[in-house]
Protein backbone atom coordinates (compact mmCIF):
# COMPACT_ATOMS: atom_id res chain seq x y z
CA UNK A 1 0.00 0.00 0.00
CA UNK A 2 2.87 2.05 0.73
CA UNK A 3 4.42 1.64 -2.21
CA UNK A 4 1.28 2.43 -4.34
CA UNK A 5 0.61 6.08 -2.68
CA UNK A 6 4.34 6.81 -3.21
CA UNK A 7 3.57 5.65 -7.09
CA UNK A 8 1.09 7.85 -7.04
CA UNK A 9 2.61 11.00 -5.76
CA UNK A 10 5.95 10.46 -8.20
CA UNK A 11 3.41 10.13 -11.44
CA UNK A 12 1.76 13.74 -9.71
CA UNK A 13 5.08 14.96 -9.55
CA UNK A 14 5.98 14.26 -13.08
CA UNK A 15 2.69 14.97 -14.63
CA UNK A 16 2.82 18.74 -13.10
CA UNK A 17 6.78 18.81 -14.09
CA UNK A 18 5.87 17.89 -17.10
CA UNK A 19 3.10 20.69 -17.38
CA UNK A 20 5.21 23.23 -16.11
CA UNK A 21 7.82 22.41 -18.64
CA UNK A 22 5.21 22.51 -21.01
CA UNK A 23 3.94 25.73 -20.18
CA UNK A 24 7.32 27.30 -19.69
CA UNK A 25 8.04 26.07 -23.24
CA UNK A 26 4.95 27.42 -25.04
CA UNK A 27 5.60 30.95 -23.49
CA UNK A 28 9.40 30.70 -24.23
CA UNK A 29 9.30 33.68 -26.45
CA UNK A 30 6.68 36.14 -25.44
CA UNK A 31 8.72 38.50 -23.61
CA UNK A 32 6.30 39.23 -20.52
CA UNK A 33 8.11 40.31 -17.51
CA UNK A 34 6.88 39.89 -14.02
CA UNK A 35 5.51 43.93 -13.44
CA UNK A 36 4.01 43.31 -16.74
CA UNK A 37 2.38 40.12 -15.39
CA UNK A 38 1.01 41.77 -12.42
CA UNK A 39 -0.13 44.41 -14.21
CA UNK A 40 -2.33 42.79 -16.38
CA UNK A 41 -3.87 40.38 -13.44
CA UNK A 42 -4.75 43.89 -11.84
CA UNK A 43 -6.18 44.96 -15.06
CA UNK A 44 -8.32 41.68 -15.31
CA UNK A 45 -9.46 41.57 -11.93
CA UNK A 46 -10.62 45.26 -12.37
CA UNK A 47 -12.64 44.59 -15.17
CA UNK A 48 -14.16 41.48 -13.88
CA UNK A 49 -14.83 42.86 -9.82
CA UNK A 50 -15.53 46.58 -11.06
CA UNK A 51 -16.62 46.90 -14.46
CA UNK A 52 -18.19 43.78 -14.06
CA UNK A 53 -17.45 42.67 -18.08
CA UNK A 54 -18.44 39.02 -17.40
CA UNK A 55 -22.31 40.09 -17.79
CA UNK A 56 -21.92 40.62 -21.85
CA UNK A 57 -22.68 37.38 -23.47
CA UNK A 58 -20.44 38.23 -26.31
CA UNK A 59 -17.57 38.89 -24.19
CA UNK A 60 -14.40 36.83 -25.52
CA UNK A 61 -10.77 36.95 -24.95
CA UNK A 62 -10.21 39.36 -27.78
CA UNK A 63 -12.74 42.00 -25.85
CA UNK A 64 -10.65 41.54 -23.15
CA UNK A 65 -7.34 42.15 -23.64
CA UNK A 66 -9.08 45.46 -25.97
CA UNK A 67 -11.06 46.28 -23.26
CA UNK A 68 -7.45 46.35 -20.63
CA UNK A 69 -5.27 47.80 -23.86
CA UNK A 70 -3.29 44.59 -23.97
CA UNK A 71 -2.20 42.32 -26.25
CA UNK A 72 -4.36 38.82 -26.28
CA UNK A 73 -1.46 36.56 -26.53
CA UNK A 74 -0.10 38.45 -23.19
CA UNK A 75 -3.54 37.99 -21.41
CA UNK A 76 -3.74 34.31 -22.15
CA UNK A 77 -0.68 33.96 -20.64
CA UNK A 78 -1.35 35.78 -17.72
CA UNK A 79 -4.60 33.55 -17.84
CA UNK A 80 -2.91 30.50 -17.75
CA UNK A 81 0.24 31.25 -15.91
CA UNK A 82 -0.66 33.38 -12.77
CA UNK A 83 -4.15 32.75 -12.21
CA UNK A 84 -3.96 29.24 -13.52
CA UNK A 85 -7.30 29.34 -15.31
CA UNK A 86 -7.89 29.67 -18.80
CA UNK A 87 -10.36 32.51 -20.34
CA UNK A 88 -14.06 30.65 -19.84
CA UNK A 89 -12.73 29.05 -16.47
CA UNK A 90 -12.62 32.84 -15.06
CA UNK A 91 -15.10 33.83 -16.62
CA UNK A 92 -17.39 31.51 -15.50
CA UNK A 93 -16.40 31.82 -12.27
CA UNK A 94 -17.07 35.40 -11.85
CA UNK A 95 -20.75 34.43 -13.63
CA UNK A 96 -21.71 31.69 -11.39
CA UNK A 97 -20.79 33.83 -7.96
CA UNK A 98 -23.04 36.60 -8.53
CA UNK A 99 -25.52 34.19 -9.92
CA UNK A 100 -25.69 32.62 -6.55
CA UNK A 101 -25.60 36.07 -4.99
CA UNK A 102 -28.45 36.96 -7.13
CA UNK A 103 -30.27 33.45 -6.56
CA UNK A 104 -29.68 34.51 -2.48
CA UNK A 105 -31.05 38.00 -2.40
CA UNK A 106 -33.87 38.59 -5.91
CA UNK A 107 -35.88 35.64 -4.84
CA UNK A 108 -38.27 37.33 -7.00
CA UNK A 109 -36.12 37.03 -10.41
CA UNK A 110 -36.33 33.50 -12.25
CA UNK A 111 -33.28 31.50 -12.31
CA UNK A 112 -33.79 32.27 -15.95
CA UNK A 113 -33.48 35.97 -15.81
CA UNK A 114 -30.54 35.49 -13.41
CA UNK A 115 -29.08 33.04 -15.97
CA UNK A 116 -29.61 36.28 -18.43
CA UNK A 117 -28.18 38.78 -16.15
CA UNK A 118 -24.99 37.50 -16.02
CA UNK A 119 -23.98 36.97 -19.28
CA UNK A 120 -25.16 33.19 -19.86
CA UNK A 121 -27.20 32.57 -23.45
CA UNK A 122 -27.99 29.79 -22.97
CA UNK A 123 -29.50 27.16 -20.22
CA UNK A 124 -27.74 24.04 -20.46
CA UNK A 125 -24.13 26.19 -20.44
CA UNK A 126 -25.51 28.05 -17.16
CA UNK A 127 -26.69 25.25 -15.35
CA UNK A 128 -23.37 22.38 -16.55
CA UNK A 129 -21.15 25.61 -15.21
CA UNK A 130 -23.30 26.15 -12.22
CA UNK A 131 -23.22 22.57 -10.96
CA UNK A 132 -19.93 22.22 -11.60
CA UNK A 133 -18.95 25.34 -9.61
CA UNK A 134 -21.70 24.55 -6.53
CA UNK A 135 -22.13 20.78 -6.93
CA UNK A 136 -25.91 21.61 -7.51
CA UNK A 137 -28.68 22.93 -10.15
CA UNK A 138 -29.54 26.62 -9.34
CA UNK A 139 -32.75 25.75 -8.63
CA UNK A 140 -31.41 23.44 -5.90
CA UNK A 141 -29.14 25.64 -4.53
CA UNK A 142 -31.80 28.52 -4.21
CA UNK A 143 -33.80 26.29 -2.43
CA UNK A 144 -31.74 24.90 0.03
CA UNK A 145 -30.21 28.26 0.85
CA UNK A 146 -33.56 30.04 1.10
CA UNK A 147 -33.97 27.37 3.96
CA UNK A 148 -31.18 28.65 6.02
CA UNK A 149 -31.79 32.29 5.19
CA UNK A 150 -35.12 31.48 6.77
Amino acid sequence: MRNLILDIFSLRRAQSKHIGTAMASKYVKSGLTLPEAIDIREKIRYAFEYDKIYKSNTLCLNDLSAYINKDRYKVSQVLNEYLSKNFYSLINQYRIAEAKDLLLNHPFLSVKAVMYEVGFNSKTSFYSAFKKETGVSPNDFRSLTGSFAS
